[in-house]
């Protein structure tokens, strides 16, 4: 009897799978698919916010398996009232990218990696694990379902992926969720910095933690970014752009900005410059950062430093910058640190990254690396997803 249950079970996801195939394939949802930037809107002005696409890639945790997933043509999630991520935070998200190259070809940008980091959260968090081959199919199937909102390569945008996971379902007492969603939104959004990196001014923050020490700074973890929202705006309000914060046992050693991981470049005796970036159990490892480590090491010939940053340390460094998904680089023009402001009076050498970076995401400059991947056709997708419905 078991054995038939399985049959039967194994068949209706595939039934599924294929239904979900043709609801994306009809001709009333020709629109989902497209050519890059056959949208039509305005690339430009875009910015960084929410845009309605064509839809976004949802997959279910029940009975203790991941399924085949849906596409969602409208942007919204029916969760139970007493769902742990509305109450504990029981939540881990992503941010990724894919591009329009040069060559006319949409790659997505090193997601496997963006796949790795949301394993270790869920796993921190109490979550059932989003498999790779899972995650990396999600943000595929998400951007060749929306193709027709990548922007095109001239605008120099892209499309933001922001995978995320939760605990849903009727849960009053502290624990995990008795079931959750993976889901895979893409976004187009413009270029951060069309017209070139404009430097802005920082205020390092001391009345205000980012992540306690043992606690989920380390992971991307929902609730770890709800309270940085004040401490934004107060900033803002003063002229601040951002805050810089440090750790929160001593108060002595720089930990990451806002939303982005710090970058501080100094000028040996000998002339040989050094990437310095602070390291602590407390810090997101950037994905960002990890690829700006390796592009200033194997291709600039720097001095790649990843260790604790005392605060005074500021005044050592010829240029400072904070680096991540949606910015990639920022430039930094000052710190304000209580009483003293440290002035930085270059972004040279973080504009150069920057421009490197930027040119191997577009396919302008040989990824030697592989962080690109071509975004397979729905139809690859779709089998796919069939032969996996069938395994």
């Amino acid at each position: 009897i078991q054995t038939i249950i399985e049959e039967r079970m194994t068949r209706a996801r595939a039934a599924a799978a294929m239904r979900q195939w043709r609801a994306v394939s009809s001709p009333r949802s020709r629109r989902w698919s497209g050519s890059p930037g056959s949208a039509n809107l305005d690339w430009g002005r875009l910015g960084f916010d929410f845009q309605k696409t064509s839809g976004f890639v949802k997959y279910s945790w029940e009975n203790g398996r991941w399924d085949e997933g849906v596409f969602e043509p409208e942007p919204y999630l029916k969760v139970h009232v007493m769902s742990a991520a509305i109450h504990y935070g029981q939540a881990v998200f992503e941010g990724a990218k894919a591009h329009q190259c040069a060559d006319g070809v949409v790659r997505l940008w090193n997601v496997a990696a963006n796949a790795e980091r949301m394993r270790l959260g869920c796993k921190r968090m109490m979550m059932p694990e989003v498999p790779t081959e899972m995650f990396v199919r999600a943000c595929e199937w998400a951007v060749a379902a929306n193709l027709a909102y990548v922007p095109p390569y001239e605008t120099k945008g892209a499309m933001y992926l922001r995978p995320y996971t939760f605990g849903h379902g009727p849960q009053l007492g502290l624990s995990p969720a008795p079931h959750y969603h993976f889901c895979v939104l893409a976004i187009p959004c413009a270029s951060y910095y069309s017209g070139g990196l404009r430097p802005i001014d920082v205020l390092v923050v001391d009345d205000s933690d980012r992540a306690a020490p043992q606690g989920v700074g380390h992971v991307k973890a929902a609730g770890n970014y709800g309270s940085d929202i004040q401490v934004s705006i107060d900033a803002r309000a003063d002229g601040y752009s951002t805050v810089l914060y440090l750790d929160a046992k001593e108060k002595q050693y720089l930990e990451e900005f806002s939303v982005s991981n710090f970058i501080g470049i100094k000028t040996r005796p000998d002339g040989r410059r050094v990437f310095v970036t602070p390291d602590a159990d407390t810090i997101l490892a950037s994905i960002t950062l990890q690829l700006l480590m390796t592009i200033a090491r194997d291709e600039f010939d720097m001095v790649v430093e990843r260790r604790p940053v005392h605060v005074s340390e500021l005044a050592d460094f010829d240029e400072v910058a904070g680096c991540g998904t949606a910015v990639v680089m920022m430039g930094v023009n000052s710190i304000t640190h209580k009483d003293t402001v440290y002035k930085y009076d270059s972004i040279d050498t973080v504009t150069a990254l920057y421009e490197r970076y930027r040119a191997i995401q577009f396919g302008e400059h040989p990824d030697t690396h592989g962080w690109a991947t071509p975004c397979p056709s729905l139809e690859q997708i779709h089998n796919a997803n069939r032969l996996h419905a069938h395994a």
